[in-house]
């Protein structure tokens, strides 16, 4: 009996000590990205000779590295492409910190990725072509950042995303049409960039929508009176932008809806409202 006892706690230990032991590859990943980005500045440092499992903000599950959280952690320096080679990685989580650089253009290949937040940093350059291959990508965050160009023609590859963050950026272009096939996606924030055109009555078919913000754009066009049938939209604004006609009262009473438009000449006016009856609207009281 006793050596069978001796021997459960041999078995125990042995699984103890086996466990988070984690790929040698993962592991370089992880010290390329600390290095890359002043470990030794980091407000929390990792000790890279402990147990990876003890790693501020790193998550494993399975033996695997599926999780990292560095945000607000003083990261300063470049994302490393190497990152990008943790293929059972879900969430990356670097917000408000100060990396610089660009986004890899391989972002693509972390293919189990969710959740993406590189808000509030100093990336620069375009987004990636890449990053609408990643199949279950829920949340995509890179708010307040130097980015520029287009947004990607295939974004409408996301099926999966809920919440597309793009806040102040330099991006420009017009909306892909791509971006209408969202059909599960909930907030949609895009203000304070350089977006043109219009916007499609192909957004009819975002049911899900419930917060979109297109306010200081460039963008013009009449807004669509069949927005009105978005019937989970609850906040919107499209302020200082160049939209024109009329907008039916069912739009104007939403949450933070501004009338509020500018000119080529950055004269501002207003757009008038009118009855939802008058443009054949019918809205649900």
């Amino acid at each position: 009996m006793k050596n069978i006892f001796a021997l459960f706690l041999i078995v125990a230990f042995s699984i103890s000590i086996s466990a988070h032991i984690i790929p040698n590859s993962e592991k370089s990943v992880l010290i390329k990205l600390y290095q890359s980005t002043n470990g030794n500045q980091w407000r929390v440092k990792w000790d890279l000779k402990a147990p990876i499992s003890s790693w501020h903000g790193i998550k494993i599950q399975h033996d695997h590295v599926v999780g990292i959280n560095l945000s607000n952690n003083n990261l300063v320096g470049t994302l490393p492409v190497e990152l990008t080679e943790l293929e059972h990685l879900e969430v990356l989580d670097l917000f408000i910190n100060q990396i610089s650089g660009t986004i890899p253009e391989t972002i693509g290949n972390l293919k189990s990725l969710k959740e993406l937040n590189l808000s509030f940093n100093m990336l620069s350059g375009t987004i990636p072509n890449s990053i609408c291959e990643i199949p279950n990508l829920k949340v995509l965050c890179i708010f307040t950042n130097n980015l520029s160009g287009e947004l990607p023609s295939e974004i409408g590859n996301l099926k999966e995303l809920e919440i597309l963050s793009l806040l102040y950026n330099g991006l420009s272009g017009k909306l892909p049409v791509s971006l209408y096939q969202l059909k599960n996606l909930k907030d949609l924030l895009l203000s304070n960039n350089k977006f043109s055109g219009s916007i499609s009555p192909s957004i009819e078919n975002m049911k899900e929508l419930e917060n979109l913000t297109l306010s200081n754009n460039k963008m013009n066009g009449e807004i669509p009176f069949n927005m009105v049938k978005l019937e989970k939209l609850q906040n919107l604004n499209l302020s200082f932008n160049s939209f024109s006609g009329t907008v039916p009262k069912a739009l104007a009473e939403k949450k933070d809806f501004d009338l509020t438009m500018k000119n080529e000449l950055e004269q501002s006016y207003l757009l008038e409202v009118i009855d939802n009856a008058k443009v054949g609207v019918v809205v649900d009281e």
